[in-house]
Formats: C-alpha cells, sequence, structure tokens
C-alpha cells in the first residue's frame, strides 16, 4: 500500500490505524472466528485489512450478512460488523434466532461491531427482536474513512445526499462531522475554514460542537492540513448527472468503480488462443500504484489512445536494447530492468483491453446521442421543451435510470421545468415504466432534483459569470477543467477554482447567492500560527507561502471521478501554490445518483 503514501498528506496512517483497531476488535475473540459482514462494508473494511491478514488473525471464515439461517461454521465466535440500520438488524435477528433453534449450534458466542458507532435505535430495535441478550460484546469500530488513493478518501457512505435531502436523516452529517474530528486529531486542526450550502454548514457546526466538547483539539500538535473547503451536493447537482468523460470516469460510468476495483468482460484479457474458455468477469485494482492507470485516469478519453500508442512506443524501443553487441555489464543492467518492462508490458495490455472495451461502448450512436443531448443542456439549448430524445428513449423502454438521469439535468440547467414539460414526462413514464414510477418522481421532487420552472434562472447566470461551458477547450492538451466533460466545467470545480484566485472570494459574493444555501468562513487556532487565529482569507493565506498549502475538499453527498480529475488538474498548474487532499461521502456517478431515489422499481423497466 506504498501508493497511499505518495501525497503531502499521508494517507496511510489512516490505513493503518483502522487495520489495527479492528486487530484489537478481533483479538478480544479468543479461538476460531466467523466473520459475517454487511455487504455495504466489506469492501471499504478490505481496504484497510486484506482476507490473508484476516486470517492470520483466526478469522478465516467470512459470510455476507443474508436473510435466514446461517451457513455451517465449526468458528466459536460469530462476528456481525455492520453499518447501525434497522434492516440490517432485523437480518441479524433472523441468523441468531435460527442459529438457536438448532442444536448442533448452541455454545456459540455471538458478537456485535457497528461500523462507525453504536446506535440507540439499533439497540431498541434488537431487544423488540428478542436477541440484544444473544450478543457476547457490542462494539464500536471507529473507521470514518476508506483510503481509496494517496489523494483521495471516502466515507462510503452510500445513498448520504438521500439520507439528509430527502428523509432528512442527519445520521450522515453527524458521521461527516466525527470523520472531521478523526482526520484533525490524526493530521492536526485546520486552521481556515470555508464551505458552501445547508449541509456543509451543518457539518462545520457539529464538527465545532464535537470539537468543544471533547476539547481534544487543545492538545495537538503542528498540522499536515492547511485549510478546508466543505461542499454540499446540493450545490452543484449538474456535475454528477451529466456523463464523465476522462478514463476513470468513463470506467465507473460503464463498468462501475467499487472500492477501487472494476470487472470487465474476461474475453477481452485472453491472449492464449489455446487457454480453456473464460468464466466470470475480469477484476481489475485500479489505482495510482499502477503507474500507467495513473498517468491516464485523469486524461479525456479522446487522449488515452495516442498515450497508450506512445507507451507502446517506449516499451518497444526498451526491448529493442537487448539486440547488438553488449558489455557482461550491460547484460546485467539489462536483466535487472527486464521484470520493470515485463510489468510495464503487461499494464499496457491491461489498458489497451480497458480502452477498447470502453470504445465499444462510445463509439455507439446511442452514447453520442446522449452526449449529444447533454452538451444542448449544459449550453442551455431547448431545456424549456420537451426533449425528442428522451421520448425516443421512453417509447423504446431505455433503462429509466438513463432516462430520469437526463430529465433530471435538463431540469438542473433550466433552473426547473415548464410545468407542462414536467407533466409531460410523468405521464409518458407512468404509462411506459408503471404507476410505481410516480414514487420515484416523487422523491426525486421532495430532493430538489425535479421542480417547476420558476422566474430564476440561476444556472444561466452561473455558466456565464463563471464560464461553465467552454466550446473551444482541448481535449488532449487540456487548458482548462472543463475538459473533464468535453465541454463543461463542474460548478463544484469552478468555485474551488476561483476561490484562490485573488481576490478571488470577493469575486464569487456576486454568485453565491444564486446557490442554494448559505456560505461561511471560519478559523481555528493552530500550532503552525502559534495557537493563535489567522483572520486572513483563503487565497491571501496562501498567497504568503512559498510552500505549496494542503487544501482538504470534502464534499458531502457524494463526488464524481471528473470532479476528482478536475481538481487534480488545478494543482498540476505552474501557477498553483496548493494542494488538495479529497474527501467525500461516497463516490459516485450519475447511474448512483439516481438510483439511490428509486423505489420498488420492477426489473423489467431496469433491465
Amino acid at each position: 500500500m506504498s501508493h497511499l503514501q505518495g501525497g503531502r498528506v499521508n494517507v496511510g496512517l489512516l490505513q493503518q490505524q483502522a487495520r489495527k483497531e479492528l486487530l484489537r476488535l478481533l483479538e478480544k475473540c479468543e479461538g476460531p472466528k466467523a466473520i459475517v459482514w454487511d455487504e455495504s462494508l466489506a469492501g471499504p473494511v478490505g481496504l484497510t485489512a486484506k482476507y490473508s491478514l484476516l486470517k492470520e488473525h483466526n478469522a478465516g471464515v467470512m459470510f455476507p450478512l443474508r436473510a435466514g439461517a446461517l451457513p455451517p461454521t465449526t468458528a466459536k465466535h460469530v462476528i456481525f460488523i455492520t453499518r447501525p440500520k434497522l434492516q440490517l438488524m432485523d437480518l441479524i435477528s433472523e441468523n441468531i434466532q435460527s442459529e438457536k433453534r438448532n442444536i448442533t449450534r448452541q455454545g456459540r458466542e455471538y458478537h456485535l461491531i457497528f461500523v462507525p458507532s453504536f446506535s440507540s435505535v439499533c439497540e431498541k430495535h434488537l431487544q423488540h427482536r428478542g436477541v440484544f441478550g444473544s450478543f457476547a460484546s457490542i462494539d464500536n469500530y471507529p473507521c470514518f474513512l476508506f483510503p481509496m488513493d494517496s489523494d483521495v478518501i471516502s466515507m462510503e457512505l452510500s445513498g448520504s445526499f438521500k439520507d439528509y435531502q430527502l428523509d432528512r436523516d442527519p445520521t450522515c452529517l453527524f458521521q461527516a462531522a466525527q470523520a472531521l474530528m478523526a482526520l484533525q486529531r490524526l493530521y492536526g486542526p485546520i486552521g481556515y475554514i470555508w464551505g458552501v450550502g445547508h449541509a456543509a454548514d451543518t457539518v462545520w457546526s457539529l464538527t465545532k460542537r464535537l470539537s468543544l466538547e471533547s476539547n481534544e483539539m487543545r492538545n495537538i500538535g503542528s498540522s499536515s492540513i492547511d485549510q478546508l473547503i466543505l461542499i454540499d451536493r446540493a450545490i452543484d447537482l449538474v456535475s454528477p448527472l451529466a456523463t464523465q468523460l476522462t478514463y476513470e470516469g468513463l470506467i465507473d460510468e460503464i463498468f462501475s468503480i467499487n472500492n477501487t476495483t472494476a470487472q470487465f468482460p474476461i474475453d477481452k484479457f485472453v491472449s492464449d488462443e489455446n487457454s480453456p474458455p473464460p468464466t466470470g468477469p475480469k477484476q481489475i485494482i485500479l489505482n495510482s500504484a499502477d503507474e500507467l492507470y495513473a498517468d491516464l485516469r485523469d486524461k479525456n478519453f479522446n487522449a488515452v489512445g495516442p498515450a497508450l500508442k506512445k507507451q507502446a512506443k517506449l516499451i518497444s524501443s526498451q526491448f529493442e536494447e537487448r539486440h547488438g553487441e553488449k558489455t557482461v555489464q550491460e547484460i546485467k543492467q539489462f536483466v535487472a530492468k527486464l521484470p520493470n518492462m515485463l510489468a510495464s508490458k503487461q499494464a499496457l495490455a491491461t489498458h489497451t483491453a480497458i480502452a477498447e472495451c470502453i470504445k465499444e461502448v462510445t463509439d455507439t450512436s446511442d452514447f453520442l446521442d446522449t452526449i449529444h443531448t447533454e452538451q444542448e443542456f449544459m449550453n442551455c439549448m431547448d431545456t424549456d421543451k420537451i426533449c425528442p430524445f428522451i421520448e425516443e428513449l421512453i417509447a423504446n423502454k431505455a433503462p429509466l435510470v438513463k432516462v430520469l438521469r437526463l430529465i433530471c439535468l435538463q431540469c438542473a440547467t433550466g433552473s426547473g421545468l415548464k410545468y407542462k414539460v414536467m407533466e409531460y414526462y410523468k405521464r409518458e413514464l407512468v404509462q411506459v415504466y408503471g404507476i410505481q414510477t410516480l414514487l420515484t418522481i416523487n422523491n426525486l421532487e421532495k430532493a430538489g432534483l425535479l421542480y417547476v420552472q420558476s422566474t430564476s434562472r440561476s444556472y444561466t447566470s452561473l455558466r456565464k459569470s463563471l464560464h461553465l461551458t467552454m466550446e473551444d477547450t482541448s481535449e488532449v492538451d487540456p487548458t482548462d477543467i472543463s475538459y473533464v466533460h468535453s465541454i463543461y466545467a463542474p460548478l463544484s470545480v469552478r468555485i474551488v477554482e476561483n476561490i484562490f484566485k485573488p481576490r478571488g472570494l470577493k469575486h464569487l459574493q456576486d454568485f453565491l447567492g444564486l446557490l442554494p444555501g448559505p456560505s461561511f468562513e471560519d478559523t481555528q487556532p493552530t500550532a503552525y500560527f502559534g495557537g493563535h487565529v489567522r483572520r486572513n482569507s483563503m487565497s491571501s493565506e496562501i498567497s504568503q507561502y512559498d510552500t505549496p498549502k494542503m487544501v482538504l475538499i470534502f464534499y458531502i453527498g457524494g463526488c464524481t471521478f471528473a470532479e476528482i480529475s478536475a481538481l487534480r488538474f488545478l494543482t498540476q498548474q505552474d501557477d498553483t501554490n496548493y494542494e488538495f487532499l479529497i474527501a467525500t461521502t461516497k463516490l459516485i456517478n450519475g447511474n448512483s445518483f439516481i438510483n439511490s431515489f428509486q423505489y420498488n422499481i420492477p426489473a423489467a423497466a431496469t433491465s
């Protein structure tokens, strides 16, 4: 996991701390152990503690948390590791009740570990189900953030935006505040804070309250993180709905990246004609440990082909060096380089295959029509009218998530839909996908993703003032962050970019009123400033120092890979004096974002 230590902030410390705490909890149970995982946690926790490590600590048996009876196991201890959610408590109750009815499984001990913390509501629910007294121990595993790469950490809270925006459940906001506290305990207090949006404001208020209650920050030394920017996903709904056009973004759009891993069609990766027929998908880990992937991931997909060709020529020239007369010393040097050369050749073959998988999709008329429609919306073209392409998708019974995503994008870029347009879409959706679709539409309306247009045209104003669309940007050799969507600059990142310009915040004040929710700034004492509070703005604070400042960008409600690529692009410019550590409640794309609002959609409609 050395790739986690590549940034200014050593993200590897988060991993080490989480691993140490998990092993401590497991070692409390002597003897063979079976772990029953909440399926949403198996992947994230696997980033901190591999299966082989858990096996060394007598926890080699693992099951997903499912309804009914547990699979047979001889383990003395059964450890449930779960998020504090009521539906999961029902599954655990079923498991334990089935165990108790089985005479052969008497004498077994059950343990419950909540991630990240205990819930009194869950306790009462387990008591109501009659299984609370069955647990020999109940513990917390306070792991709030999981390291995805050297500059990206995620809480991996699925549906976090829906939780606070639709369900009005503040749990994820409180956990985000706890995550900020955990980061400051590990890396030191953050001196300057700026945020935008209701959720961001709530998270910082909760963080300050936790800090005052614990009184921990006073005893912490110097800080590795200089400044914090909190962004509520609700202030920018266009960016998660638009199709990502970076290499990493398209992998996520088409194949889904989960906990740094994606699955691809296996037939694209078989090179030996004599090998047996492949079965199952090809699983590939995607992070900066792969140097070629680190170079490709933030490029617009149109720049990936030339980059792969360049790499192929470089590798070919390296292998050509073996020809010709050579001294013994030169041969030794070549042999020493050979393992790295072979690894580079394998990486090239892998990413060429992935690029071919992506190209099969991006070359289709359906994909190109989707991008064309999105770009028209982002340029404020025909957002007041019924969209013929959306009509066509509905008529052809395209996946509902695809249709809803485009309708929501039209709504976001048009600052609402005309009443007649909204009613037409509702009528058509119900007729084709069923009456249940109204429940999903209702969720989207309550969450602010669908609404009837008023007189305000905030997106139109923001687009012009902040140059959110750029027609002449280069995709291969970009000079602006808009390359990540080919023409559209993510609003959230454009705001960050403007913050660090001279008089940036004063310039932004004219436009922040167009965004939902307040903007705020705050300071707190740090050892770096001799225990005193600094009152300067973020941009002036950065300009005073030669050493690049470390800024934590925290997205509340989810962040896309395209936004991450755009933020990385900013730090790579010659005139920047800052570096970013990107945190989020969840890594999302438009499909996962919309799917979190779906309600009992029939399988036929989403197939």
